[in-house]
């Protein structure tokens, strides 16, 4: 991958404002779309293990660089950080659980799963983990997944979710709000040759977790 996106994106975070990405337009739109062509290649490689993917187009996986300041206190116009979420049925908007890739300065990550899902698939999402979960277990606890997604991320319940025993041994995993797991990787990672090839590896990795939350997503509208 080309140092010039992590430089573009540093100069960002000590300049985030209009006139100084204004002034630098034509070297994002540059860089956007060279991103465009990687998830392009990445939609083509993981669609080969996860059929759901194909046929996606990558600029409806790719998140705009521009901020919604409507109703927050940081107003800095621009993200620093380019992303692509790869689900079926709606690339970046998909309520599907999918492939993640956040290239950022100090924060990159490859990730996957059912980020903050509406509370009725949430809830529905629990109870099938719930029923079946010596499977779900045994997906996030394969010793290969763990050693790339160590553990279930974002923000969990204070007490059990109604509905769910007390005493369950499993509260770390009802509690989540969300269902996903990340793998962080250092800058350097993505300068190396072959740093798609392991990616797609760490992605292939992430199918039995996907396929596992998506029949339940499937279920809810309709398409298991």
């Amino acid at each position: 991958m080309n140092t010039a996106l992590f430089k573009f994106l540093n100069e960002l975070k000590s300049n985030n404002n209009r006139e100084w990405f204004q002034d630098n337009k034509k070297q994002y739109d540059i860089l956007r779309n060279e991103f465009i062509e990687i998830v392009r290649q990445l939609i083509d490689r993981i669609s080969a293990f996860d059929p759901e993917i194909a046929g996606l187009d990558a600029k409806n996986c790719i998140y705009r660089i521009y901020r919604d300041i409507r109703f927050s206190h940081n107003k800095t116009p621009y993200k620093t950080h380019f992303g692509a979420y790869m689900s079926g049925y709606g690339g970046r908007t998909s309520p599907y659980a999918g492939y993640y890739i956040h290239l950022e300065p100090g924060n990159s990550l490859l990730s996957g799963g059912v980020w903050c899902p509406p509370s009725p698939i949430l809830k529905k999402l629990r109870k099938d983990i719930y029923d079946n979960m010596d499977e779900f277990v045994e997906i996030i606890e394969n010793k290969d997944f763990k050693k790339t997604f160590p553990a279930l991320e974002g923000e969990m319940l204070k007490r059990m979710p109604d509905g769910f025993p007390a005493d369950s041994p499993y509260d770390y995993i009802l509690k989540h709000k969300d269902f996903t797991v990340s793998s962080h990787k250092p800058e350097e990672y993505f300068y190396t040759d072959n740093w798609m090839d392991q990616a797609i590896e760490d992605f292939k990795k992430l199918y039995p977790f996907n396929r596992f939350l998506n029949y339940t997503v499937g279920d809810f509208f309709g398409k298991a």
